[in-house]
């Protein structure tokens, strides 16, 4: 074979490899060769054609699957995924994080919001370091975090499900019970029985003991107003049972409702990771009920949020009825007939012929203290004068006079004890240029505080001894000061002295001592419901 043929024949090859790789595009041809770019006239473009169809169709199809997947993705990104299925829980011996949980961390006293998007809805606490973060699904704030801190266990506030992230399993064991019951404690009825049986310490993760029910509070800035009318409710037993057990009020919608139950629970918790409770989220609901009358940051009087809180409280449980009984009426309302004599004041006595009497209700009484002394004694001091408790109560002994220039001159008695009798001593009076306080020291009975001497009752009637269960005193000026509580813990019939965190022990003796603001007295027999007394008229 000479040269030239092993030329040519090198060239056919050549050719023939890139028909068959290159199908779509035409061969290249000798000048002069006619070419025949029909497939039907070429078996073997016609096959490859063919072929090259199939694989398009195939890969459409892959491409078209993939999309679809991505746009899944895209769902799955936007969507949060619901509960996980049994199949997606796992023990917690089979979770690997499980001990990089920090209880010391762990704070459910704070407003439960996403600390990023500041969101309300589907929030999840880390259990490592105890922060708030929102969703659980992919691009989510829980997720990122997870992700960026090699955090792992979190849990969700709703329903104390835990969830290990980013393998998204839920977590089941016993061990993260304790978590749950502090993110939302829980009594039943036979363990409220017996909170006023049981002598009942508690211990701390840090070791330090505390009193359940006794607990200190969080003075965020001026909140202490609010902290001694809380511990207040604390020991009135029948609204502190009522609150404990969520199931008697779960149809109310009512934030501050619900907040108060949540709070309470809280104190009378024996399984908290540490001795105080902040009211936050109480405050905060505080807050929106009352318009900002009644905030943190500034002071008020415990009396007025103590009036205003048990109203609202009453309104909400009863659904706007005032009229309809609740719990916070037949624990603290009374009866007072008020009579005012005819030709005085300027409401409807001022034109009437005749006395006018009325029924009034009431949740608490206030007395008035007899005026402090101008004068200052032979060595230069101040007087401080004493007067009973006997003495301001013959207010409504149904005979002295109470002169109103606006109401008139008023009789006023009372018809109906409660069982939880409130008293507000009057210490403060606002003149034209400043607020004065009265350091009248006001001498009353730590038990058996016998009403028999000051309101005329029939002699067959029993029921008429009170006991106190706690006492407010003001320190300091006027418009300045704190509060601070004295409460009687019956289970040990100890005397304590309460002041935010503050809870040591005293003597009943300091109690009676004390400068006396606000008083709770308990009626002494077991009925929870207020017991009418009818009394005779004078």
């Amino acid at each position: 074979m000479t040269v030239a043929d092993a030329l040519y024949e090198w060239e056919n090859i050549t050719q023939q490899s890139t028909k068959n790789f290159m199908s779509k595009r035409p061969r290249e041809v000798n000048a002069g060769e006619d070419v025949d770019v029909d497939a039907s006239s070429n078996p073997d473009l016609k096959q490859e054609t063919t072929d090259v169809s199939h694989e398009e169709e195939k890969a459409d199809m892959v491409t078209h699957k993939f999309e679809k997947e991505d746009e899944n993705d895209d769902d799955d990104r936007i969507h949060l995924p619901s509960s996980t299925s049994r199949s997606n829980m796992r023990k917690g011996k089979d979770c690997p994080y499980l001990d990089t949980i920090s209880r010391q961390n762990l704070d459910f006293d704070f407003e439960k919001c996403c600390s990023v998007s500041l969101s309300h809805v589907n929030v999840y606490v880390c259990l490592v370091c105890g922060k708030y973060f929102q969703g659980r699904g992919l691009s989510t704030h829980v997720y990122t975090h997870s992700l960026e801190t090699g955090h792992h266990m979190f849990m969700k506030t709703d329903n104390g499900k835990v969830f290990c992230l980013p393998d998204n399993y839920e977590v089941s064991d016993r061990s993260l019970d304790d978590i749950r019951h502090v993110l939302s404690p829980t009594f039943t009825p036979a363990e409220v029985q017996r909170l006023d049986l049981d002598v009942r310490w508690a211990r701390a993760l840090d070791g330090s003991e505390y009193m359940p029910g006794l607990v200190g509070l969080n003075n965020m800035r001026a909140n202490d107003y609010v902290n001694v009318i809380i511990h207040i409710l604390s020991r009135v037993s029948p609204i502190r049972d009522f609150f404990l057990q969520p199931d008697n009020y779960k149809q109310c919608r009512s934030m501050l409702v619900q907040r108060t139950g949540e709070l309470l629970r809280k104190i009378w918790n024996t399984r908290n990771f540490k001795g105080q409770v902040s009211p936050h989220e109480f405050m905060q609901a505080v807050m929106t009920c009352s318009k900002k009358r009644f905030v943190i940051e500034k002071q008020s009087d415990p009396v007025e949020f103590f009036s205003w809180l048990l109203n609202t409280l009453h309104s909400d449980l009863t659904g706007g009825k005032i009229k309809k009984q609740s719990i916070i009426t037949q624990c603290f309302q009374g009866e007072l007939e008020v009579t005012t004599e005819k030709g005085t004041g300027k409401g409807k006595a001022a034109t009437a012929e005749e006395d006018i009497v009325e029924r009034v209700p009431f949740l608490l009484l206030a007395l008035d203290l007899p005026a402090a002394p101008l004068f200052k004694d032979v060595l230069e001091k101040n007087i401080i004068p004493q007067v009973p408790i006997f003495n301001i109560m013959r207010k409504f002994d149904g005979v002295t006079v109470t002169d109103d220039i606006r109401l008139g001159r008023r009789h006023m008695r009372v018809t109906r004890l409660p069982r939880y009798l409130s008293m507000h001593m009057k210490r403060f009076t606002k003149n034209n240029f400043f607020m004065e306080k009265n350091p009248t020291i006001v001498n009353f009975p730590v038990k058996n505080l016998e009403l028999r001497d000051i309101i005329p009752l029939p002699e067959n009637l029993q029921g008429t001894k009170y006991d106190l269960i706690a006492n407010i005193i003001h320190e300091g000026k006027a418009g300045e000061g704190m509060y601070r509580l004295h409460v009687h813990r019956k289970v040990e019939e100890i005397w304590y002295e309460v002041q935010d965190l503050r809870v040591v022990d005293i003597l009943p003796q300091m109690v009676a001592l004390s400068e006396s603001f606000f008083q709770v007295y308990e009626l002494k027999q077991s009925s929870s419901v207020p017991v009418k007394y009818e009394v005779k008229q004078l």
